[in-house]
């Protein structure tokens, strides 16, 4: 598990807040949703703004910054809620182990956003070696997603 995690910078957390706004209102911009996921300590929803990842059948969610809050929050409750507009779905979650299926959601997670979140990678891209790819896994979470009710 990793300790890595890139703090948002002061102008970002309003951002990321009017992403996750215009999700949950309907107006999702390059595949953003509304991740809601309950608090470790209180229980309370907490929501933050994500880009899931369709890939070979499989529904993941990739943590650019490493071991964020909803990271250690989706840990504990092993599930939470996606929503785009009206549409909300229930999910667990299962954080893939180190290996070629994480380095292939890592590479295709960089080809759609690397643009939005490549800062956030140490410079490794979707077209950087597998090596590359498998030195930056250990510091981003990956979950594979099952949706389990709409």
């Amino acid at each position: 598990m990793t300790q890595h995690y890139i703090e948002p910078r002061r102008f970002e957390a309003p951002l990321n807040g009017a992403v996750a706004w215009l999700a949950r209102h309907g107006l999702s911009f390059f595949g953003a949703a509304e991740l809601s996921v309950p608090g470790r300590t209180s229980g309370a929803l907490r929501r933050v703004p994500v880009n899931p990842l369709a890939l070979d059948g499989g529904r993941y969610l990739v943590s650019a910054r490493g071991n964020a809050q909803w990271v250690r929050n989706l840990r504990a409750a092993g599930g939470g809620q996606l929503r785009k507009g009206r549409s909300t779905r229930q999910f667990t979650a299962a954080e893939l182990p180190e290996g070629e299926e994480k380095a292939a959601v890592l590479r295709a997670y960089l080809k759609r956003w690397g643009w939005e979140v490549g800062a956030f990678f140490d410079g490794v891209t979707a077209t950087s070696p597998d090596t590359e790819l498998a030195r930056i896994a250990l510091m981003h979470p990956v979950f594979r997603i099952s949706v389990t009710a709409e």
